[in-house]
């Protein structure tokens, strides 16, 4: 059964490495930049691993704004293609959901167009399509949905 964890540093050439599974025509994160992520007091990093305690998927958010105007951000998330199909993906969503709902924020993200899986998973918990980004994803020149979820009621 799949674990959840936070990212550590021992993380970062995993991380890269699925990365570029993953993302590889959009500039996937190198170990650099996920260890700048993990290192901001900003970010919130977590991950899942499997029964082998191999790290298969990771979710990383950040605050932005103030404390008193925050807003958070969906960085990147994703899980091994092996691994796809288990409910992975919606447990570090969700994960993330439950975290920025606990701050009252509003919670933003970018997703290819094209990626009508993930447009699903999030439309399914509560984001919106209130934007476009032409180009945004580089070097492919995929666009972009700007996608909003408004903080929870409940």
């Amino acid at each position: 059964m799949a674990q959840l964890r936070d990212l550590v540093p021992a993380d970062l050439p995993r991380l890269a490495e699925l990365e570029q599974v993953l993302f590889p025509t959009d500039s996937p994160w190198s170990e650099a930049i996920f260890a700048a992520e993990l290192a901001s007091p900003f970010t919130r990093a977590f991950g899942v691993v499997n029964t082998d305690n191999v790290l298969v998927g990771y979710c990383l958010i950040a605050l932005r704004g103030t404390v008193e105007d925050a807003e958070f951000e969906l960085l990147t998330i994703g899980v091994d293609p092996s691994e796809q199909g288990q409910g992975l993906g919606k447990l570090l969503l969700d994960t993330a959901v439950e975290f920025v709902d606990r701050h009252h924020a509003p919670f933003l993200l970018e997703v290819r167009t094209d990626n009508v899986t993930a447009i699903r998973l999030y439309e399914s918990r509560g984001f919106v399509e209130v934007g476009l980004r032409k180009q945004y994803y580089q070097p492919s020149g995929a666009d972009a949905f700007v996608m909003l979820r408004q903080p929870s009621v409940s």
